[in-house]
């Protein structure tokens, strides 16, 4: 970010948003021991009260990056499945 303007920014944090008719369905990942999971939570909770299709699975006992640590998370593992399932889905179509 440049300056604190941009923390505004709905490319930035997608939750601030005007308007989120009409976005394609949306996985959201969280984990539990994030400092952005709330974030990402409630823009979950937005994007189905605009009648988005929405998952928003929470990881418990993760931590942010736990994505990334497939090699030593089992659950790190189960988000990349559960990832490329909701990929497989969204191309099948």
């Amino acid at each position: 970010l440049r300056t604190a303007a941009d923390r505004k920014d709905p490319r930035v944090a997608p939750a601030l948003a005007k308007n989120f008719k009409g976005l394609p369905p949306a996985l959201i990942i969280t984990a539990e021991f994030d400092p952005l999971r709330d974030e990402g939570e409630t823009y979950g909770e937005k994007l189905r009260a605009a009648g988005v299709p929405v998952t928003v699975t929470r990881y418990e006992g993760m931590i942010h990056g736990f994505f990334s640590m497939y090699e030593a998370l089992d659950k790190g593992k189960l988000a990349i499945d559960e990832s490329a399932e909701a990929l497989r889905k969204a191309f099948a179509k």
